[in-house]
């Protein structure tokens, strides 16, 4: 999850890396620090999601915007969860997990899952609906996506879950939550719609 919601760890100082590039003022990094990596994915827009899972009688969610979806046929996702995050292990035990879609609106209970406390802090006064295996779905969401874990790849401190989708749970219309700049943002305008589905990245879900 480079450069997404996660309270009072990722912020850096200096001045904003996406103001930067809205002013054209460039920089060339030839070996990356993890800095001028964080910087530049922080000037790039991603919606924002809390992946769920449950092990035996614990439940976990943690905040992630590093989630993308990978085919329709089947429908497969990939979420990029922490090794030191207390959901990962979870994720690994159960097998399965959820991706709940936040609107707007929902930029408190982001920060909530983003924080580090105990997991079942995280739950505490939330209305949840229960999933396969017991997995909590959010509630007020855009929508969740139930998940089976296909493939587990380790890729330096965090892990990629190839998930395929079991169900669908529609949610509530509205606008996504963005995370854009180290800050939350709402959608406000389009810039027009694209001439087809599909046409922004051929062959994408």
């Amino acid at each position: 999850m480079v450069g997404g919601p996660r309270r009072r760890h990722t912020t850096l100082p200096g001045p904003s890396p996406a103001t930067q590039a809205l002013t054209g003022s460039p920089t060339v990094t030839t070996s990356p620090s993890e800095e001028a990596f964080r910087d530049l994915m922080a000037a790039f827009a991603s919606g924002v999601t809390v992946v769920t899972s449950r092990a035996g009688e614990q439940d976990g969610g943690m905040t992630v915007s590093a989630f993308f979806s990978v085919t329709l046929d089947p429908a497969m996702v990939v979420v990029s969860l922490a090794l030191s995050a207390d959901t990962t292990p979870l994720v690994e035990r159960s097998g399965s997990f959820a991706v709940n879609l936040l609107r707007e609106e929902q930029r408190e209970l982001s920060i909530r899952f983003a924080d580090r406390i105990p997991p079942e802090q995280k739950f505490e006064g939330l209305s949840l609906e229960r999933g396969m295996g017991g997995v909590p779905l959010l509630q007020g969401t855009l929508g969740t996506l139930e998940c089976r874990t296909e493939a587990k790849v380790p890729v330096g401190d965090h892990y990629l879950f190839l998930g395929r989708v079991v169900t669908v749970h529609g949610g509530r219309p509205g606008k996504p939550l963005v995370y854009w700049d180290r800050d939350y943002w709402g959608l406000r305008e389009s810039t027009g719609r694209l001439g087809a589905p599909g046409a922004l990245r051929e062959g994408a879900p």
